[in-house]
């Protein structure tokens, strides 16, 4: 009987049991913070920074041997390296850059550049943002056959539609010109653009546009109030990197653009057979190609870190 007693002491009772049952196991924790902390302690570590360091060493000397040698002389140039100029600072000049820039040429060119570089970059953000929009949260007909050939079209290089399109601007006027170069950019760029802000915009939370529109709100005002601030960080990476894709290009430019429409890239190459081998000019086009993306890139690395960012730990 004791030991019977003891057993049934020992064992917990049916409510107990049924408590333990229901009792809730508790929810694992968001992978997002925990990423985040660890990603901001890995790049905060001593190590970390010092090979960042490194590397921006690294890349900014070849720039900063431009900028010397850019304001140096030819001379000079010839006679010994630009990082003597560091210990005598007078043989830094902006004499090059003035006859540079006299050149009507290069001044044109530079004009050029932008009258393409700009264009072309509002024109594929905006045309992808709404495609993008469209693809990922707007219901028509054939949507994701299109966005399948979209996609398709990414594997297509360049040289292919050269010289087709080439022959189609021809007969409609438009080869040779700043408006054909334009188009031949916004054409290749846009599958890729829309390919990454359909992605993008895709993972904004289905409830959130539900409830926009619970409360009236259209599908412009709300791709325009909600989804463009929400993919602001993908919609500056997009600008930044067709920008400078645009800007440092040469071979579309070097096909479709005639003397009067060429780019800076065109320009400094042309130019080449008449100065030869005179680093006192080629330095500074070389640098005045190269200010530009650095000072969009700087403007808006806050934005394109946030991009990064948001797509390191989504």
């Amino acid at each position: 009987m004791n030991g019977h007693s003891t057993i049934e002491r020992r064992r917990p009772s049916r409510t107990s049991r049924r408590t333990a049952a229901v009792r809730p196991v508790p929810a694992p924790s968001a992978p997002g913070p925990r990423r985040r902390s660890r990603l901001s302690r890995l790049l905060s570590s001593s190590v970390v920074q010092g090979l960042l360091i490194l590397v921006a060493l690294v890349w900014i000397t070849p720039l900063a041997g431009l900028f010397l040698s850019s304001m140096r002389s030819e001379r000079d140039n010839a006679s010994d390296g630009w990082w003597t100029a560091l210990a005598d600072p007078s043989q830094l000049s902006l004499d090059n850059y003035s006859a540079l820039l006299k050149d009507s040429g290069i001044a044109t060119a530079f004009g050029n550049t932008i009258l393409i570089s700009v264009p072309t970059t509002v024109l594929v953000v905006g045309i992808a943002a709404l495609a993008g929009y469209a693809f990922a949260w707007l219901e028509f007909p054939g949507r994701d056959g299109i966005f399948l050939v979209v996609v398709g079209l990414l594997v297509v290089p360049v040289q292919i539609g050269l010289l087709p399109v080439a022959k189609l601007f021809g007969a409609v006027g438009l080869f040779g010109t700043i408006a054909g170069v334009v188009l031949f950019h916004v054409a290749y760029g846009l599958p890729f653009a829309v390919f990454l802000l359909r992605n993008y915009f895709a993972e904004i939370p289905r409830e959130m546009l539900e409830a926009a529109r619970m409360d009236g709100g259209t599908e412009w005002r709300i791709f325009s109030r909600l989804v463009l601030p929400l993919g602001r960080p993908a919609i500056a990476s997009l600008a930044i990197f067709q920008f400078l894709w645009v800007w440092n290009d040469m071979l579309v430019a070097l096909l479709f653009a005639d003397s009067d429409s060429q780019p800076l890239t065109v320009a400094l190459q042309s130019q080449m057979r008449q100065f030869g081998s005179n680093i006192g000019v080629l330095a500074p086009g070389a640098f005045l190609s190269l200010v530009v993306p650095l000072v969009v890139f700087f403007a808006f690395q806050r934005h394109f870190v946030q991009g990064v960012m948001a797509g390191s730990v989504k």
